[in-house]
């Protein structure tokens, strides 16, 4: 079985992030992705921002070391 991630160091912001999430499908990851997003960046849940979710997503996990 595949897992999903989405690392916000690989999407920088305002908010200097660490956080990586992941799940085992991409419906679950969807959404702690947007409750992450909504409450702690500050996004709105709008369809175009679940697509860029979507369309974030990696297969595996994330790296344990990552520049910042």
């Amino acid at each position: 079985m595949s897992r999903y991630y989405i690392d916000c160091r690989d999407h920088p912001g305002d908010v200097k992030c660490t956080v990586a999430l992941a799940a085992d499908t991409k419906e679950e990851l969807l959404e702690a992705v947007v409750e992450h997003g909504r409450s702690v960046h500050g996004y709105e849940d709008t369809p175009e921002f679940r697509n860029q979710i979507m369309q974030g997503m990696k297969e595996g996990t994330p790296p344990i070391n990552q520049a910042v």
